[in-house]
């Protein structure tokens, strides 16, 4: 049994997170060998790059509101799309984040050059060594490092922006488009790598506060404020630039700063770059180590990796795990390995848009996100369709790295997972809807059930109490009044220990003073009983209907009261809670299309209502 992860990340730490982990290499050193591709058309291929980086963000964003739990879109795959393709999903995505945490690290050599004459890779060793041992401390000491990173290295743009603007030449933006429109959406490909860390987010789910509500708010924030950057960032260096140097600069903020700014803006505009590429790290480092949490409580890898430490509440085998492989991949040469970490990327991206959809069309009841993809299911297919082609686009040797991992992370499900897993899954779920046979076993359900209520932090009164004991009858057939009243005496005489003909008479008595049909299709018969604490309920849903009144449509729904005097004041909550209940807009279209009287009573339980 593992302890929970600890929640103690706001909504800055959320926008830091995303922001760190965009803001490295796809500005810092990206733009000057994309202007050699685009020419200032540039600009657009990042506007560009960022739109095609919303259908994977808004997939993740529903997935995660819906499952804020660690290893994010990993944990999500698996509920979605089974054990086998979330193992690949999740090893995929530790390896991608691994891998970028390294080249952020390594980054850092071209620009520390200029300012501490150390050997890299030995500095890229010792800042993985403290970003692991900052996680490993506590993700709440590492949102506060992120924040600080990103709050120096969002300063540090700012001034550059502000100075670089009235320095652009318009003549340095001419010829807009050398190469062809065509060069700005090629170009846009090749740097959507500088959007790749934004999903990153959902990799720290479980230890977000109020993660409804700031996973959805800091992560649109900080694309938005990201792309705007992005685009005006590379409108100044243009600007400022030559064609000639732009397009050979492996440094172009800091080349662009130093035109403006003399050495000081160089060197200003350097640590920046290093705080970028740290940000990055330690982001990296944050959730790459998350991405094995979820594979490890599912079984698919060993259990101890998944374990939680009991002083830090932070995953402290998964992280050494984790960065005991970054610090080896800075042994090696890391210019193919992260071109396949930005295909698995996009990899990831697509399993979310696909995932999303399934778990849309499985219909299951539970699956409550808080954030719902705008333009469904147009924007997720639409995603999808762009973001192969810029997977086909990226490169052969990405390509077949991309493949390998894919079989090893199959490999390692078929010889190890498939043995330990038997799972219930959104797929089944779809499936089972399409053959109309049963496939599945409710344990999805009964899992999704709990995390919204760890989510919404319900915590159970006595009419959740009452739902759980309660019996919930569905019936299948057309009733009078008579049958109905007499197949509902029948049930509850024995709980109540009466006569069923005398309860029976007690409903027809309460329905003769005044009708209990208080809503369309709804009605609350409710009555007293002799005797003390006493108090029962019983749920029906009959979709064929039941005739209370020839003047009036068929009920469909029913919630039989029967008290006793002294809970006279529980009755009241009871109506008052099942007002709440009814009054949410999507009650009806959920109450007739759950599938079985479990799926019935979980929609009273996780209906928001005042407790």
């Amino acid at each position: 049994m593992t302890n929970p992860l600890k929640k103690s990340l706001r909504f800055i730490d959320v926008f830091a997170i995303a922001t760190g982990a965009m803001i490295s290499s796809g500005i810092f050193i990206l733009p000057g060998l994309a202007h050699a591709k685009a020419g200032p058309g540039v600009i657009f291929s990042y506007f560009f790059a960022g739109l095609l980086a919303l259908p994977g963000m808004f997939s993740i964003l529903e997935m995660t509101t819906a499952m804020p739990k660690a290893g994010g879109d990993c944990f999500s795959i698996i509920r979605s799309m089974g054990p086998a393709v979330g193992t690949v999903a999740g090893l995929l995505s530790w390896f991608s984040l691994s891998m970028k945490s390294a080249f952020a690290l390594l980054g850092i050599s071209i620009f520390a050059t200029e300012i501490l004459p150390w050997d890299i890779r030995i500095m890229a060793i010792l800042f993985c060594i403290i970003f692991m041992l900052i996680n490993l401390i506590g993700i709440k000491e590492a949102g506060r490092t992120q924040v600080f990173l990103v709050s120096g290295l969002l300063l540090l743009i700012i001034i550059y922006i502000v100075r670089g603007i009235p320095e652009v030449r318009l003549e340095n933006l001419s010829p807009f488009v050398p190469n062809g429109f065509n060069s700005i959406f090629t170009t846009a490909g090749f740097v959507f790598v500088a959007y790749g860390g934004l999903l990153k987010v959902a990799s720290v789910a479980e230890e977000i506060k109020n993660p409804g509500k700031n996973i959805p708010a800091g992560m649109i924030y900080s694309l938005v404020i990201t792309v705007i950057l992005y685009v005006v960032m590379v409108f100044v260096t243009t600007g400022v630039m030559d064609s000639a140097r732009l397009d050979n600069s492996l440094t172009p903020i800091s080349d662009g700063a130093e035109v403006f700014m003399g050495q000081p803006g160089r060197i200003a505009l350097s640590i920046a770059a290093i705080l970028a590429f740290l940000s990055t790290a330690n982001a990296g480092i944050m959730t790459a180590a998350r991405s094995l949490v979820p594979l490890s409580h599912d079984l698919l890898l060993p259990a101890f990796i998944g374990n939680i430490n009991k002083k830090f509440r932070t995953p402290h085998y998964s992280l050494l795990i984790t960065g005991i492989f970054i610090i080896t991949s800075l042994l090696l040469n890391l210019e193919i390995l992260v071109k396949a970490a930005s295909a698995v990327l996009i990899l990831v991206n697509i399993l979310s848009c696909i995932s999303v959809i399934i778990l849309r069309e499985s219909h299951i009841s539970n699956y409550q996100p808080v954030f719902k993809t705008p333009f469904y299911p147009w924007l997720p297919l639409l995603g999808t369709a762009g973001l192969v082609f810029l997977l086909w686009d990226i490169g052969q040797g990405a390509l077949l790295i991309s493949c390998l991992l894919i079989i090893s992370g199959f490999s390692v499900y078929f010889f190890y997972g498939r043995k330990k897993v038997v799972a219930d899954y959104a797929l089944m779920h779809l499936i089972e809807r399409i053959i109309n046979k049963k496939l599945t076993d409710g344990k999805l359900e009964q899992e999704l059930k709990e995390i919204v209520r760890v989510r919404d932090n319900i915590i159970s009164d006595r009419f959740d109490e009452l739902v759980e004991q309660s019996e919930i009858i569905d019936i299948n057939r057309a009733l009078t009044l008579d049958e109905f009243f007499k197949l509902s005496s029948d049930i509850l005489a024995n709980k109540l220990k009466m006569s069923p003909r005398d309860l029976n008479a007690l409903l027809h008595e309460r329905e003769s003073e005044s009708s209990t049909i208080i809503a369309r299709g709804l009605a609350i018969p409710h009555i007293i009983v002799e005797g003390n604490h006493i108090f029962e309920m019983l749920v029906i849903r009959c979709k064929a209907g039941i005739r209370f009144k020839e003047s009036e449509e068929k009920v469909t729904t029913v919630f039989i009261l029967i008290g006793s005097k002294d809970e006279r004041n529980f009755h009241l909550r009871v109506l008052s809670a099942i007002a709440q209940i009814i009054q949410d807009p999507d009650f009806e279209k959920k109450w007739n299309s759950a599938k079985n009287v479990q799926v019935l009573k979980d929609q009273l339980l996780l209906t928001n209502r005042k407790r």
